[in-house]
């Protein structure tokens, strides 16, 4: 039976970024088990797809239940897609039989489809409901959040998500109006607000972007998500299996720096410091790194969106 992976559909075509280097990088063994633990509209699954032999497997997972029926497009035995956050990717590969992969690929992130949605309330640019939820069959909508949220939570929130300079200002301005009897319920009332309570902000750059940006952090547990996930790579991927991350903001390439110079390098020695017998010698890495990589210029120009995007990769010891 012939193995068939049709293109998106143009209502949800969008720009994969750093799709032929991540991939590249990823499949060591065509006829391996790999995962794609962030399915979105399935660029990166189909081009692992056609570097796979007939004995490979591809198993997809992702929160967002529009992406999995746009899974539904693709008809290839050697794939399967579940309906689960990234964080219980482990649980999804052991369900499926798998116990530890040839290689793990993280796109992490808002995807262009999401954005593209008002309906999904994830953009400034466009009016819908304020929800920014990447599961929005369940949890808690962003404006839900900001319904019961005090002022110092949710300035927490935009500092620590968003690096919101003006982050008590709108805080506040938020907590006065639902407390005047008009909580916020639309993405372009947010914006609106945001806008008003910022003086000033870097060319370029819309006064909403950051709270837009910690309040979708928040609302879907992203860095916990990611935090949980990093925990179980070491267990599901198997010796020179690789891992391969894209992150699109310093919070998330953080997380995933550490988590491979954690496992990749030997802990820093204070040579000021009376030698101590065997740090060195007893660490024995679990990772090695392979590359970091950014998008280049012209991926840049063609897709903006991916100014941002980093590309790490490690390597199973």
């Amino acid at each position: 039976m012939p193995h068939t992976t049709p293109m998106p559909s143009a209502e949800t075509a969008h720009r994969t970024v750093l799709l032929h280097e991540a991939v590249d990088q990823l499949i060591t063994n065509p006829d391996g088990v790999y995962l794609d633990a962030t399915f979105g509209r399935g660029g990166h699954s189909r081009e692992i797809l056609r570097r796979l032999s007939p004995a490979g497997r591809l198993i997809a997972i992702d929160r967002d239940p529009q992406a999995i029926e746009a899974a539904a497009q693709i008809h290839d035995a050697r794939f399967v897609i579940k309906h689960a956050p990234f964080s219980e990717f482990a649980r999804v590969l052991h369900e499926q039989g798998v116990a530890q992969a040839d290689g793990l690929l993280f796109d992490l992130g808002v995807s262009s489809p999401q954005l593209d949605q008002p309906e999904r309330g994830f953009s400034f640019r466009a009016d819908g409901p304020l929800d920014m939820r990447m599961d929005n069959s369940s949890g808690q909508t962003v404006a839900e959040y900001l319904a019961t949220a005090s002022v110092d939570e949710i300035a927490t929130v935009l500092r620590d998500y968003g690096d919101e300079r003006a982050a008590v200002q709108i805080a506040k301005k938020i907590v006065a109006r639902r407390d005047a009897g008009a909580p916020l319920a639309r993405s372009g009332e947010l914006a609106a607000l945001v806008a008003s309570a910022v003086k000033s902000r870097e060319p370029g750059q819309d006064p909403a972007t950051r709270t837009f940006q910690a309040l979708r952090i928040h609302v879907n547990a992203e860095l916990a998500q990611i935090e949980t996930a990093l925990s179980q790579v070491l267990d599901c991927l198997r010796p020179g299996g690789r891992l391969a991350v894209i992150s699109f903001h310093s919070l998330e390439d953080a997380l995933i720096k550490r988590f491979i110079h954690r496992h990749a390098r030997a802990p820093a020695v204070d040579r000021r410091q009376p030698f101590v017998p065997g740090v060195s010698a007893e660490f024995q890495p679990q990772l090695k790194e392979v590359v970091r990589m950014r998008p280049s210029a012209a991926e840049i120009s063609g897709n903006a969106r991916s100014r941002s995007a980093m590309l790490r990769v490690a390597q199973r010891v």
